[in-house]
């Protein structure tokens, strides 16, 4: 999956659509009572994202291993390849330069199932902290 600058645009407009739902009552409520513009973000617009943010924070967890492939892949050399090597290079060169295809493919399922932990880990948490999560 390609995370580039779109991926920010994307997160911006969800954000925003989140923004535009909190309700118009809330923030003049917030303005009568005499809170200040930071007041107001922090008791009245954070609350209202917090599930947005918290869904899209779980999303996430899913590419805590995964790293960008090609930049890493081109600026390696045999010199630097000892300290540079991560896992979709060391796939990569396993699976396609070596033909071990298998143990490519068991490297990828390992990479998998941690990602997988994390977001069931990170879901848990958000679950038991804040009542909210994917599922």
């Amino acid at each position: 999956m390609v995370r580039g600058l779109a991926e920010y645009g994307i997160r911006a407009i969800i954000f925003l659509a989140a923004l535009v739902g909190i309700s118009v009552e809330l923030q003049e409520a917030a303005v009568i009572d005499g809170c200040n513009r930071f007041q107001r973000i922090w008791h009245v617009d954070f609350p209202g994202i917090r599930p947005t943010l918290i869904v899209l924070l779980i999303i996430n967890m899913g590419y805590v291993m995964s790293v960008g492939f090609e930049k890493i892949y081109l600026m390696q050399t045999p010199s630097t390849l000892s300290v540079s090597e991560v896992v979709s290079t060391y796939i990569y060169r396993v699976g396609l330069q070596n033909s071990d295809f298998s143990y490519a493919t068991a490297i990828g399922l390992v990479n998998s199932l941690i990602n997988l932990v994390m977001i069931l880990l990170v879901n848990s948490i958000a679950k038991r902290y804040t009542n909210q999560g994917i599922w």
